[in-house]
Protein backbone atom coordinates (compact mmCIF):
# COMPACT_ATOMS: atom_id res chain seq x y z
CA UNK A 1 0.00 0.00 0.00
CA UNK A 2 1.10 3.44 -0.61
CA UNK A 3 0.62 6.30 1.89
CA UNK A 4 0.72 9.77 1.03
CA UNK A 5 0.81 12.24 3.67
CA UNK A 6 0.46 16.12 2.75
CA UNK A 7 0.33 19.15 5.22
CA UNK A 8 1.87 22.47 5.76
CA UNK A 9 5.25 22.81 6.27
CA UNK A 10 5.10 23.60 10.07
CA UNK A 11 6.07 21.52 12.97
CA UNK A 12 2.68 21.67 14.69
CA UNK A 13 1.50 20.28 11.56
CA UNK A 14 3.55 17.88 10.47
CA UNK A 15 4.72 16.41 13.85
CA UNK A 16 1.85 14.84 15.10
CA UNK A 17 1.56 12.78 11.63
CA UNK A 18 5.52 11.63 11.66
CA UNK A 19 4.44 8.84 14.24
CA UNK A 20 1.76 7.25 12.24
CA UNK A 21 3.61 7.25 9.21
CA UNK A 22 6.72 5.37 11.08
CA UNK A 23 4.27 2.68 12.16
CA UNK A 24 2.94 2.20 8.41
CA UNK A 25 6.51 2.29 7.11
CA UNK A 26 7.02 -0.56 10.15
CA UNK A 27 4.41 -2.61 8.62
CA UNK A 28 5.75 -2.67 5.47
CA UNK A 29 3.99 0.01 3.38
CA UNK A 30 5.38 2.73 1.45
CA UNK A 31 4.83 6.05 3.08
CA UNK A 32 5.66 9.70 1.02
CA UNK A 33 5.26 13.32 2.17
CA UNK A 34 4.48 16.12 -0.01
CA UNK A 35 4.65 19.23 1.31
CA UNK A 36 6.03 23.04 0.85
CA UNK A 37 9.24 24.87 2.26
CA UNK A 38 10.76 24.12 4.61
CA UNK A 39 11.39 20.56 3.91
CA UNK A 40 13.52 19.56 6.99
CA UNK A 41 10.27 18.85 9.58
CA UNK A 42 9.93 15.70 7.41
CA UNK A 43 13.52 15.27 6.05
CA UNK A 44 14.46 15.10 9.69
CA UNK A 45 12.41 12.14 10.57
CA UNK A 46 14.26 10.26 7.76
CA UNK A 47 11.10 9.49 5.54
CA UNK A 48 11.01 10.66 1.44
CA UNK A 49 9.73 14.32 1.26
CA UNK A 50 8.74 15.25 -2.60
CA UNK A 51 8.50 19.33 -2.41
CA UNK A 52 4.96 20.96 -3.91
CA UNK A 53 4.08 24.20 -3.66
CA UNK A 54 5.59 27.62 -5.50
CA UNK A 55 8.75 27.75 -3.24
CA UNK A 56 7.36 30.38 -0.96
CA UNK A 57 6.35 29.63 3.02
CA UNK A 58 3.20 29.44 4.63
CA UNK A 59 4.31 32.44 6.71
CA UNK A 60 5.26 34.63 2.90
CA UNK A 61 2.09 33.19 2.09
CA UNK A 62 0.03 34.31 5.05
CA UNK A 63 1.28 37.81 4.78
CA UNK A 64 0.56 38.34 0.66
CA UNK A 65 -3.16 37.08 1.53
CA UNK A 66 -3.29 39.29 5.14
CA UNK A 67 -1.36 42.18 3.14
CA UNK A 68 0.69 42.34 5.89
CA UNK A 69 2.71 41.44 9.19
CA UNK A 70 1.46 37.70 10.42
CA UNK A 71 -0.19 38.66 13.61
CA UNK A 72 0.08 35.44 15.83
CA UNK A 73 -1.33 37.40 19.53
CA UNK A 74 -5.01 37.51 19.29
CA UNK A 75 -6.06 37.97 22.97
CA UNK A 76 -8.63 40.17 20.99
CA UNK A 77 -10.87 37.65 19.55
CA UNK A 78 -13.21 34.56 20.48
CA UNK A 79 -11.60 30.84 18.90
CA UNK A 80 -14.28 31.44 16.50
CA UNK A 81 -12.67 34.33 14.66
CA UNK A 82 -8.99 33.21 15.19
CA UNK A 83 -9.96 29.83 13.51
CA UNK A 84 -11.71 31.60 10.83
CA UNK A 85 -8.82 33.93 10.12
CA UNK A 86 -6.63 30.94 10.21
CA UNK A 87 -8.94 29.09 7.14
CA UNK A 88 -8.38 31.86 5.28
CA UNK A 89 -4.93 32.27 5.54
CA UNK A 90 -4.36 28.61 5.22
CA UNK A 91 -6.72 27.85 2.51
CA UNK A 92 -4.83 30.96 0.96
CA UNK A 93 -1.62 28.86 0.97
CA UNK A 94 -2.70 25.54 -0.37
CA UNK A 95 -3.71 26.92 -3.35
CA UNK A 96 -0.36 26.94 -4.41
CA UNK A 97 -0.05 23.16 -3.44
CA UNK A 98 -3.48 21.98 -5.87
CA UNK A 99 -1.44 20.67 -8.59
CA UNK A 100 1.78 19.49 -7.34
CA UNK A 101 -0.20 17.27 -4.94
CA UNK A 102 -2.48 15.97 -7.58
CA UNK A 103 0.52 15.47 -9.56
CA UNK A 104 2.38 13.09 -6.81
CA UNK A 105 -0.57 11.36 -5.93
CA UNK A 106 -0.97 10.03 -9.80
CA UNK A 107 2.16 9.57 -10.71
CA UNK A 108 3.08 7.80 -7.35
CA UNK A 109 -0.06 5.89 -7.13
CA UNK A 110 -0.71 6.94 -3.82
CA UNK A 111 -3.99 4.45 -2.16
CA UNK A 112 -4.47 6.69 0.34
CA UNK A 113 -4.02 10.45 1.27
CA UNK A 114 -3.19 10.96 5.12
CA UNK A 115 -3.61 14.78 5.72
CA UNK A 116 -3.45 17.61 7.90
CA UNK A 117 -7.01 19.49 8.39
CA UNK A 118 -5.64 22.97 7.71
CA UNK A 119 -4.62 21.28 4.53
CA UNK A 120 -7.12 22.67 2.20
CA UNK A 121 -5.34 20.81 -1.34
CA UNK A 122 -5.76 17.58 0.01
CA UNK A 123 -9.42 16.72 -0.18
CA UNK A 124 -10.18 18.03 -3.66
CA UNK A 125 -6.95 15.88 -4.90
CA UNK A 126 -8.33 12.40 -2.86
CA UNK A 127 -12.04 13.10 -4.19
CA UNK A 128 -10.52 14.11 -7.93
CA UNK A 129 -9.03 10.89 -7.75
CA UNK A 130 -11.60 8.97 -6.07
CA UNK A 131 -8.95 7.59 -3.33
CA UNK A 132 -9.93 8.09 0.69
CA UNK A 133 -9.32 10.99 2.38
CA UNK A 134 -8.32 10.65 6.07
CA UNK A 135 -7.88 13.82 8.48
CA UNK A 136 -5.28 13.40 11.19
CA UNK A 137 -5.85 15.43 13.77
CA UNK A 138 -3.06 17.43 15.99
CA UNK A 139 -5.07 17.91 19.21
CA UNK A 140 -8.40 18.83 20.53
CA UNK A 141 -9.51 21.00 17.28
CA UNK A 142 -12.11 18.57 14.97
CA UNK A 143 -10.65 18.05 12.13
CA UNK A 144 -13.80 17.26 9.97
CA UNK A 145 -15.22 20.98 10.70
CA UNK A 146 -11.91 22.73 10.19
CA UNK A 147 -11.38 20.66 6.80
CA UNK A 148 -15.38 22.30 5.60
CA UNK A 149 -14.25 25.92 6.89
CA UNK A 150 -11.13 25.50 4.48
CA UNK A 151 -13.17 24.88 1.47
CA UNK A 152 -15.67 27.56 2.39
CA UNK A 153 -12.54 30.34 1.24
CA UNK A 154 -11.73 27.97 -2.07
CA UNK A 155 -15.47 27.30 -3.42
CA UNK A 156 -14.46 28.24 -6.67
CA UNK A 157 -11.70 25.10 -6.88
CA UNK A 158 -14.43 22.78 -5.46
CA UNK A 159 -16.75 23.91 -8.67
CA UNK A 160 -13.83 23.18 -10.84
CA UNK A 161 -13.10 19.74 -9.52
CA UNK A 162 -16.86 18.56 -9.61
CA UNK A 163 -17.63 18.76 -5.69
CA UNK A 164 -19.45 20.07 -2.94
CA UNK A 165 -17.76 19.66 0.00
CA UNK A 166 -14.56 17.67 1.50
CA UNK A 167 -15.53 13.92 1.03
CA UNK A 168 -13.41 13.14 4.73
CA UNK A 169 -13.40 8.98 4.68
CA UNK A 170 -12.46 9.08 8.39
CA UNK A 171 -10.40 11.03 11.21
CA UNK A 172 -7.52 9.84 13.39
CA UNK A 173 -7.53 11.41 16.72
CA UNK A 174 -5.26 12.30 18.67
CA UNK A 175 -4.59 11.88 22.33
CA UNK A 176 -7.64 11.84 24.88
CA UNK A 177 -8.79 14.95 24.78
CA UNK A 178 -11.17 16.70 21.89
CA UNK A 179 -11.45 15.78 18.30
CA UNK A 180 -14.03 14.43 16.44
CA UNK A 181 -17.36 12.90 18.18
CA UNK A 182 -16.92 9.75 15.33
CA UNK A 183 -12.82 9.45 14.96
CA UNK A 184 -10.74 6.58 15.37
CA UNK A 185 -8.99 7.15 19.20
CA UNK A 186 -5.10 7.29 18.80
CA UNK A 187 -2.62 7.55 21.34
CA UNK A 188 -0.37 10.80 21.38
CA UNK A 189 3.18 9.63 21.12
CA UNK A 190 5.34 12.34 20.74
CA UNK A 191 7.72 13.25 17.54
CA UNK A 192 9.78 16.58 18.39
CA UNK A 193 12.43 16.16 15.93
CA UNK A 194 16.04 15.77 16.56
CA UNK A 195 18.61 17.38 18.65
CA UNK A 196 21.20 16.89 21.18
CA UNK A 197 20.29 16.34 24.50
CA UNK A 198 22.68 17.60 27.22
CA UNK A 199 23.45 14.38 29.63
CA UNK A 200 22.38 16.63 32.64
CA UNK A 201 18.68 16.85 31.66
CA UNK A 202 18.87 13.11 31.71
CA UNK A 203 19.31 12.98 35.34
CA UNK A 204 16.77 13.80 38.34
CA UNK A 205 17.32 17.08 39.09
CA UNK A 206 18.04 18.12 43.38
CA UNK A 207 14.93 20.16 43.54
CA UNK A 208 12.09 20.70 40.73
CA UNK A 209 12.38 21.68 37.32
CA UNK A 210 10.28 23.62 35.62
CA UNK A 211 10.26 23.80 31.39
CA UNK A 212 9.39 27.29 29.80
CA UNK A 213 8.37 26.69 26.23
CA UNK A 214 6.90 28.66 23.57
CA UNK A 215 6.56 26.61 20.60
CA UNK A 216 8.52 26.88 17.16
CA UNK A 217 6.61 29.65 16.43
CA UNK A 218 5.50 32.04 18.74
CA UNK A 219 9.11 33.31 19.82
CA UNK A 220 9.91 34.09 16.11
CA UNK A 221 6.84 36.01 15.71
CA UNK A 222 6.74 37.54 19.24
CA UNK A 223 9.09 37.20 20.87
CA UNK A 224 9.48 36.83 24.57
CA UNK A 225 6.80 39.25 26.03
CA UNK A 226 4.48 36.46 27.13
CA UNK A 227 6.98 35.26 29.40
CA UNK A 228 8.81 38.50 31.27
CA UNK A 229 6.26 38.68 34.10
CA UNK A 230 6.98 34.66 34.30
CA UNK A 231 10.75 35.35 34.55
CA UNK A 232 10.10 38.07 36.84
CA UNK A 233 8.12 36.10 39.44
CA UNK A 234 10.44 32.89 38.93
CA UNK A 235 13.05 34.54 40.97
CA UNK A 236 11.47 34.00 44.50
CA UNK A 237 10.11 29.94 43.58
CA UNK A 238 12.35 27.40 44.56
CA UNK A 239 12.77 25.63 41.47
CA UNK A 240 14.99 25.56 38.45
CA UNK A 241 13.28 27.03 35.17
CA UNK A 242 14.37 26.47 31.77
CA UNK A 243 13.80 28.53 28.87
CA UNK A 244 13.52 26.18 25.99
CA UNK A 245 13.04 28.99 23.70
CA UNK A 246 15.86 27.63 21.15
CA UNK A 247 17.74 30.69 19.24
CA UNK A 248 15.54 33.12 20.70
CA UNK A 249 17.66 36.44 22.18
CA UNK A 250 17.00 36.04 25.94
CA UNK A 251 18.61 39.71 26.06
CA UNK A 252 15.19 41.33 26.01
CA UNK A 253 14.31 39.78 29.16
CA UNK A 254 17.08 41.66 30.96
CA UNK A 255 19.67 40.10 33.25
CA UNK A 256 18.30 36.35 34.08
CA UNK A 257 17.36 35.43 37.67
CA UNK A 258 20.38 32.60 39.11
CA UNK A 259 17.46 29.74 38.61
CA UNK A 260 16.25 30.89 35.37
CA UNK A 261 18.45 29.83 32.27
CA UNK A 262 18.10 29.27 28.52
CA UNK A 263 18.40 26.71 26.33
CA UNK A 264 19.14 25.23 22.78
CA UNK A 265 16.82 23.50 20.86
CA UNK A 266 16.09 20.20 22.69
CA UNK A 267 13.38 17.78 21.91
CA UNK A 268 10.88 18.89 24.36
CA UNK A 269 9.88 14.88 24.71
CA UNK A 270 13.56 14.23 26.27
CA UNK A 271 13.35 17.24 28.17
CA UNK A 272 10.19 16.57 30.08
CA UNK A 273 10.76 12.49 30.77
CA UNK A 274 12.99 14.34 34.06
CA UNK A 275 11.07 17.45 34.67
CA UNK A 276 8.38 18.74 37.20
CA UNK A 277 6.09 21.14 34.99
CA UNK A 278 5.60 22.48 31.92
CA UNK A 279 4.76 26.32 31.53
CA UNK A 280 3.41 26.82 27.63
CA UNK A 281 1.58 28.87 25.15
CA UNK A 282 -0.92 26.28 24.63
CA UNK A 283 -0.06 25.28 21.51
CA UNK A 284 -1.45 21.17 20.54
CA UNK A 285 2.06 19.98 20.25
CA UNK A 286 3.70 21.10 23.48
CA UNK A 287 0.66 20.61 25.34
CA UNK A 288 0.47 17.04 24.50
CA UNK A 289 3.89 16.71 25.07
CA UNK A 290 3.19 17.47 28.85
CA UNK A 291 0.24 15.59 28.87
CA UNK A 292 2.10 11.95 27.50
CA UNK A 293 4.97 13.34 30.22
CA UNK A 294 2.20 13.27 32.91
CA UNK A 295 3.42 16.74 34.01
CA UNK A 296 1.24 19.40 35.34
CA UNK A 297 0.44 22.64 32.91
CA UNK A 298 0.55 26.27 33.18
CA UNK A 299 -1.59 27.40 29.66
CA UNK A 300 -0.79 31.28 28.91
CA UNK A 301 -2.80 31.62 25.96
CA UNK A 302 -1.91 33.68 23.23
CA UNK A 303 -3.59 32.69 19.54
CA UNK A 304 -4.15 30.28 17.69
CA UNK A 305 -6.13 26.86 18.87
CA UNK A 306 -4.55 28.20 22.25
CA UNK A 307 -7.89 28.54 24.08
CA UNK A 308 -9.60 25.93 23.32
CA UNK A 309 -6.54 23.60 24.42
CA UNK A 310 -6.22 25.85 27.95
CA UNK A 311 -9.85 24.95 28.37
CA UNK A 312 -9.53 21.37 27.35
CA UNK A 313 -6.67 20.80 29.63
CA UNK A 314 -7.39 22.72 32.91
CA UNK A 315 -10.82 20.88 32.92
CA UNK A 316 -9.16 17.91 33.56
CA UNK A 317 -7.73 19.23 36.64
CA UNK A 318 -4.64 18.75 35.35
CA UNK A 319 -3.28 22.22 34.44
CA UNK A 320 -4.01 26.34 35.18
CA UNK A 321 -4.58 29.06 32.93
CA UNK A 322 -3.52 32.59 33.37
CA UNK A 323 -2.96 35.46 31.22
CA UNK A 324 0.93 36.09 30.81
CA UNK A 325 0.40 39.66 33.07
CA UNK A 326 -1.20 37.68 36.18
CA UNK A 327 1.70 35.45 36.48
CA UNK A 328 2.85 35.60 40.04
CA UNK A 329 5.20 33.83 42.67
CA UNK A 330 2.22 32.49 44.54
CA UNK A 331 1.07 30.87 41.27
CA UNK A 332 4.19 29.11 40.29
CA UNK A 333 4.73 28.11 43.99
CA UNK A 334 1.33 26.43 43.15
CA UNK A 335 2.17 24.80 39.86
CA UNK A 336 4.91 23.08 41.84
CA UNK A 337 3.81 22.06 44.63
CA UNK A 338 -0.25 21.10 44.30
CA UNK A 339 -0.36 17.64 44.77
CA UNK A 340 -4.13 17.62 43.29
CA UNK A 341 -2.65 19.17 39.96
CA UNK A 342 -0.24 16.04 39.79
CA UNK A 343 -2.59 13.31 40.46
CA UNK A 344 -4.53 14.91 37.62
CA UNK A 345 -1.59 14.97 34.88
CA UNK A 346 -1.19 10.99 36.01
CA UNK A 347 -4.11 10.10 35.60
CA UNK A 348 -4.62 12.12 32.08
CA UNK A 349 -1.19 10.38 31.31
CA UNK A 350 -2.99 7.45 31.84
CA UNK A 351 -5.91 8.11 29.87
CA UNK A 352 -3.88 8.85 26.69
CA UNK A 353 -1.89 5.56 27.01
CA UNK A 354 -4.84 3.29 27.19
CA UNK A 355 -6.06 4.27 24.00
CA UNK A 356 -4.35 2.26 20.69
CA UNK A 357 -0.73 3.25 19.74
CA UNK A 358 -0.11 4.29 16.16
CA UNK A 359 0.48 0.95 15.30
CA UNK A 360 -2.64 -0.63 16.17
CA UNK A 361 -4.40 1.82 13.62
CA UNK A 362 -2.69 0.08 10.49
CA UNK A 363 -5.57 -2.81 9.62
CA UNK A 364 -8.01 0.33 9.84
CA UNK A 365 -5.70 2.34 7.23
CA UNK A 366 -5.20 -0.98 5.05
CA UNK A 367 -8.92 -1.36 5.21
CA UNK A 368 -9.72 2.28 3.93
CA UNK A 369 -6.93 1.55 1.35
CA UNK A 370 -8.46 -1.85 -0.09
CA UNK A 371 -12.06 -0.85 -0.21
CA UNK A 372 -10.98 2.44 -2.10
Amino acid sequence: MRILFTGPAAAGHIFPMVPTAQALRAAGHEVLFATGQPLDYVRSAGIPVVEIGNGRTARELFEEHLGGAVEYVNQDKTQEEIFDMAAGAFAYASRPDLAGLLATATDWGADLLVHDSFAAAAPLVAGRLKIPSVVHNFGVTPGRPMADLLASHVPDLYEEYGLAVPEIAAVLNLGPLGGDPDGLPMRYVPYNGGGVVPAEYLRRPERPRAVVSLGTVLAELDGLRSVVRLVEAAAEVDADFLLAVGGTDLAQLGTLPANVRGLPWVPLNELLSRADTLIHHGGAGTMQTALQAGLPQLVLPQGADHFINAAAVTATGAALTSTSDAVDTPLLTRLITDTALRDAAHRLQADNAALPAPAALVPALEDLAAHR
